[in-house]
């Protein structure tokens, strides 16, 4: 049995799109709900978890429709794995319930863990560089924790330059605007006209 789930962030956002597409789909039930992506109560999904039944293939227009975070949402595909239930999502070409499509939600998810231990190790690098110039590191005032943490992680790449400022907002998901700011913050000298990473030099 199809069964899709649709949510929206906010209430005055529209389902029909995500609506639209799951009919088309062939899904015969459709859970929906508007309830922001970081919330940690979807009644909808919770009912729509406890209904299915093995055979049953879950479909959904996005998976950032599903699940909260990178890590709730492999979770939650693990565990619809493990019931023998499937997962489509109908944007991201991802269908768990052949084995190509297995394969490439689970490529999915260890290039998710990669990034993961890459921000890690870049966010240690950049507290060790930071203690090597003689400053403390950690959490400065003026920025939350998890702000500080990016910070590390701008500097750390703004100074390898081997980015250019549009790519390190890109990979760090952060405006230009505060990403200048963190930078700032950190006491970083900020180089004119530096858009992009440096070409590779003629071997």
């Amino acid at each position: 049995m199809n069964i899709g789930y649709a949510r929206v962030s906010t209430r005055d956002q529209n389902l029909e799109l995500q609506l639209d597409a799951l009919h088309k789909a062939g899904c015969e039930t459709i859970y929906q709900e508007k309830v922001s992506g970081a919330s940690a109560s979807r009644p909808e999904l919770e009912r729509l978890l406890t209904q299915l039944r093995r055979g049953d293939t879950v479909i959904i227009y996005k998976l950032d429709r599903l699940g909260r975070s990178l890590k709730h949402l492999l979770q939650v595909v693990g565990d619809l794995q493990q019931r023998g239930v499937g997962l489509v999502s109908l944007t991201d070409a991802i269908n768990t319930t052949s084995a190509q499509g297995r394969l490439v939600f689970n490529l999915f998810a260890s290039l998710a863990e990669f990034e993961r231990e890459l921000i890690r190790e870049r966010t240690h690098a950049g507290l060790a560089s930071a203690r090597a110039r003689g400053r403390v590191g950690g959490r400065q005032r003026g920025l939350s924790e998890e702000a500080e943490r990016t910070a590390i992680i701008a500097e750390t790449l703004y100074r390898e330059q081997q980015l250019g400022v549009n790519e390190i907002a890109q990979r760090l998901r952060i405006s230009k605007v505060t990403l200048y700011k963190y930078l700032r913050h950190r006491k970083v000298i900020i180089h004119a006209h530096r858009k992009s990473a440096p070409a590779n030099p003629p071997v």
